[in-house]
């Protein structure tokens, strides 16, 4: 009997290839004129929520945010960074994810302990009562010679992907609709340890008639009332691409045995669903010594005075990735 490789083997668990975790997976869909990307967070999201230990309900926000800044910035044809973030007056005030090509994410949260464990004891902690009223806002930053594009979305107590969604209604005009999932799950063989898992799917309408892909009028507008939801009224292609959408369940988003490739086959195999070679994504913090310096080079002799300690030493943690740099006072004096 001849033995088979493990590549050999893990092609034959889905008759097809195998993207894994922390790896986003372009797709299109020709027959329904859609197209989108897929992604399921392993390890990688594990890392970065682990690292800080934060309280689960800020975790998930996180999480959720880590998975949106994952499929949108992998978009980018261009070397550059997108980041989301979230202002607030929830007791989670603050979440920020960035995405810098060709894959490196970071992601942050800053939150009120004591708000939070008071919204939690009154039950009161949902996602969107946690985040509260406030904006999101969606940057696309082309490097230091090039002018920045922002989006800003209201925040006013909707789920994160209600607010991707109006995102792309008010600033791009491309009917879209987003899918997020995020757990803790048990893993096998490690004594009961829990990780973090997350997955998503993006699906835009992108025919090549732009008159299709019109989007519904605002409230109050002389548009058709048949236009609501998206698409031209005698085309049913983006109302079957949702209705596909909407049997996809949060737990086929996060399970590993499902995968991605398997996922969209299992949705769109009777109109055909092609897949593209993806991005991995992976854990990795831009900050380092010499750019921290650099920081610090900026200040004035007073703002470094109140930055000393007694010891003399200037000591900065990076909020992102919790690394702690070290600097004698003396060099920038």
């Amino acid at each position: 009997m001849v033995s088979e490789t493990v590549s050999e083997q893990t092609i034959r668990l889905g008759d097809f290839g195998f993207a894994g975790d922390d790896h986003v997976v372009p797709f299109d869909v020709e027959t329904l004129d859609v197209r989108g990307r897929a992604v399921q967070l392993g390890p990688m999201l594990d890392q970065i929520l682990s690292r800080h230990a934060y309280p689960e309900p800020v975790a998930r926000l996180l999480a959720e945010v880590v998975v949106l800044t994952a499929l949108l910035g992998s978009a980018l044809k261009f070397e550059g960074k997108f980041i989301v973030q979230t202002r607030t007056d929830g007791p989670v005030d603050m979440l920020v994810a960035d995405f810098t090509t060709p894959g490196a994410l970071r992601a942050y949260a800053r939150f009120d302990a004591a708000r939070l464990q008071e919204a939690v004891a009154q039950g009161a902690d949902s996602p969107q009562a946690l985040l509260g009223v406030g904006v999101l806002a969606l940057t696309v930053d082309q490097g230091p010679h090039m002018r920045r594009y922002q989006g800003i979305v209201e925040l006013d107590g909707s789920s994160l992907e209600d607010v991707a969604r109006a995102y792309f209604r008010q600033s791009e005009q491309i009917p879209t609709e987003v899918r997020l999932a995020v757990a803790r799950i048990v893993v096998p063989g490690e004594q009961g340890a829990e990780r973090w898992r997350a997955g998503g799917l993006l699906l835009q309408f992108m025919p090549a008639a732009s008159e299709r892909a019109r989007m519904a009028d605002l409230p109050g507008g002389d548009g058709d009332e048949e236009d609501a939801g998206g698409g031209h009224p005698e085309d049913n292609a983006w109302q079957e691409a949702l209705a596909l959408l909407a049997t996809v369940e949060a737990d086929e988003l996060l399970d590993p045995s499902v995968g991605v490739e398997r996922l969209l086959y299992r949705l769109f195999h009777e109109q055909g669903v092609r897949v593209y070679e993806g991005v991995d994504v992976i854990d990795r913090c831009s900050c380092s010594r010499e750019r921290i310096r650099a920081i610090l080079d900026s200040f004035t002799a007073q703002e470094i005075e109140e930055s000393t300690e007694e010891d003399g030493v200037i000591r900065v943690s990076c909020e992102f990735c919790s690394k702690d740099y070290a600097f004698d006072a003396k060099e920038f004096k």
